[in-house]
């Protein structure tokens, strides 16, 4: 049960069972790599979203250029049934991307108009304004820089498990207590769970040790040595969860405990407001990254709609909210619509 305590047996269960996997994955790699001679290694299948083995693997240099299909699990079969349906019974061409990869970020699930947003929020009685496009990221960065913590519901949803910067619930990674505060207060999930760093692809390999772009959140790559902070003898001591608490780095809320962090780049030509608002935190911050997690709570599927996203906005302790060029503030919101909300988003277990 996500409430039970964790023991030291399931630490130690959880770690052998990754070691397997990474030690598994490697040997199936490399015995392509031998037998085939290729460059190119692509992924899919659940193991595949698999992170952490993910980084491993392109850490190994067994492969020139690894592509992992974001959306990794069963629904993804659906893509490669089209195509070689596509391809090898209606013998149609095949296109090889030279550029940016065919997925092109994702983005493939539904999208609203601002008239659309708009009507949707005033049937469920929401309080917003509208703003132009250079106000919406001037404030959503500011928010951030507050440590506000907001909800994102921009453009086409993604397609796969990992929210992109579309259905996102944003933070500051430099502060020390949002992983805990994320997952107690919004997620309302075990305080451990971590979370991803959305970072700006130029800015990548300033900030980790990651060799190539990840831009669906599949590969994981250590954070570089001039943002990891020294600790102290009595933390380097301590045991099991408790050494979550110790501050290792410059974006603590995004580094896990062995200094990694599940990292996706942001790019520009597939996600232009993500990246816009990346930016301006930047500008603000020095800082060209902020805390990424799905928009949901445990159990819960990620919001697809307007009226999703605002519903889970009140039943959580987000603090703002911007779906389109509409932003909503809690404090400004008719508080008698949490408790209907909350009771209707009442966590389920995974």
């Amino acid at each position: 049960m996500p409430e039970s305590l964790l023991t030291q047996r399931d630490m130690d269960l959880a770690s052998s069972v990754q070691e397997v996997i990474e030690e598994v994955v490697l040997k199936i790699a490399s015995n392509i790599a031998k037998t085939t001679k290729e460059e190119n290694l692509c992924l899919a299948g659940g193991v595949a979203l698999n992170c952490v083995a993910n980084g491993k693997l392109v850490k190994s240099k067994l492969f020139k250029n690894i592509w992992i299909q974001p959306a990794a699990g069963d629904a993804g079969g659906a893509i490669g049934a089209a195509l070689a349906a596509y391809h090898l019974h209606l013998r149609c061409p095949r296109y090889i991307s030279t550029g940016q990869d065919g997925m092109s970020g994702s983005f493939l699930g539904p999208e609203y108009s601002n008239s659309e947003i708009e009507s949707q929020l005033k049937k469920l009685g929401a309080s917003y304004v509208t703003l132009s496009d250079g106000d919406l990221i001037n404030v959503a960065a500011k928010s951030l820089a507050d440590k506000k913590i907001i909800g994102w519901h921009q453009g086409r949803m993604e397609f796969g498990p990992r929210a992109l910067g579309s259905r996102s619930i944003l933070a500051d990674s430099r502060v020390p207590d949002m992983q805990k505060l994320l997952n107690l207060k919004i997620k309302y999930r075990e305080s451990f769970r971590p979370f991803a760093p959305s970072i700006l692809s130029s800015d990548r390999s300033n900030w980790f040790e990651l060799e190539q772009d990840s831009p669906y959140m599949l590969i994981v790559g250590r954070v570089r040595s001039d943002q990891i902070l020294s600790t102290h003898q009595s933390e380097q001591d301590l045991f099991g969860l408790a050494k979550l608490n110790v501050i290792r780095s410059t974006i603590p809320a995004v580094t896990h405990v062995d200094y990694s962090a599940r990292v996706q780049t942001v790019h520009k030509n597939t996600n232009f407001r993500f990246s816009q608002l990346i930016e301006k935190f930047k500008d603000l911050t020095g800082c060209p990254l902020v805390l990424n997690t799905s928009f949901n709570v445990r159990g819960r599927p990620i919001v697809e709609s307007p009226a999703d996203a605002f519903k889970c906005f009140m039943a959580t302790d987000l603090d703002c909210l911007f779906i389109g060029n509409q932003y909503l503030q809690k404090d400004r919101q008719n508080q008698g619509l949490v408790k209907a909300f909350k009771e209707e988003l009442e966590p389920l277990d995974d």
